[in-house]
């Protein structure tokens, strides 16, 4: 499938929910696309595609996850450039504000360059950390994806959008520090108008977005009709004791 294409239909399941205002701009439309930019819609896209498709829980069981609300929309990233940590992979991420622990799995993209995500049988109360993103910390964005149900009921990010500007995010990395992470927006974005170079793309500053499905779930083709995303960005991290 061409770039057109992706750019079309790209969003998601997890967690990078995460739609766009008049707050942000919107990414350049004449601009060329790097092949690794052309991934990163790829990857946007195929988590929407391959998050839930089947049968959605909150359908079948009347029961909704909350939405992003018009006051949560917030700002896409902090003003400056703020702290930085060096590279080294994430392991978990907790998300007090609405009770998130789940170790990450790193996930990439399958042979036919669709992102992989966590399984929605077997896995789906596990985040998952997009591999060709920055890690958590870096300058750079991020990227955390997550279901929102599963066959069985809510999945780990069911409540993403419940999240509120000032809301922490913790990612502890390999290296034992912990990185603390502020939201600073929560958007709701139509999967035909997904950013993705805004939330695959390169950032200034440490950037974290965490996606999931949401929105209406669509059962003639099996998909959610649109995306989650929060915004955050790293404000400080801590170092394990001694």
């Amino acid at each position: 499938m061409g770039g057109t294409r992706w750019r079309r239909i790209a969003g998601f399941s997890v967690v990078m929910s995460w739609p766009e205002t008049a707050n942000s701009p919107g990414p350049p439309e004449a601009a060329p696309r790097s092949p690794r930019a052309r991934f990163a819609g790829l990857a946007g896209t195929a988590l929407v595609l391959g998050g839930l498709a089947a049968v959605g829980f909150a359908i079948a069981a009347q029961v909704h996850a909350p939405q992003p609300s018009a006051s949560a929309a917030g700002a896409t990233g902090p003003d400056g450039r703020g702290p930085s940590l060096s590279r080294s992979v994430p392991v978990s991420v907790d998300i007090p504000a609405i009770g998130v622990h789940s170790r990450l799995l790193h996930l990439g993209l399958n042979p036919d360059g669709t992102v992989q995500v966590p399984s929605v049988t077997t896995a789906a109360n596990e985040a998952a950390w997009y591999k060709y993103s920055a890690t958590p910390g870096q300058i750079g964005a991020a990227v955390i994806e997550g279901h929102v149900d599963s066959y069985e009921g809510p999945a780990v990010f069911f409540r993403l959008g419940a999240l509120r500007p000032g809301d922490a995010i913790d990612v502890t990395l390999a290296n034992g520090v912990t990185a603390i992470f502020r939201v600073t927006g929560v958007r709701e974005y139509d999967k035909d108008e997904f950013p993705d170079t805004l939330i695959y793309g390169p950032a200034q500053y440490a950037a974290l977005r965490l996606i999931t499905c949401s929105g209406v779930f669509d059962s003639s083709t099996g998909h959610y009709l649109s995306s989650t995303v929060v915004f955050a960005s790293l404000t400080s991290s801590r170092r394990p004791a001694t």
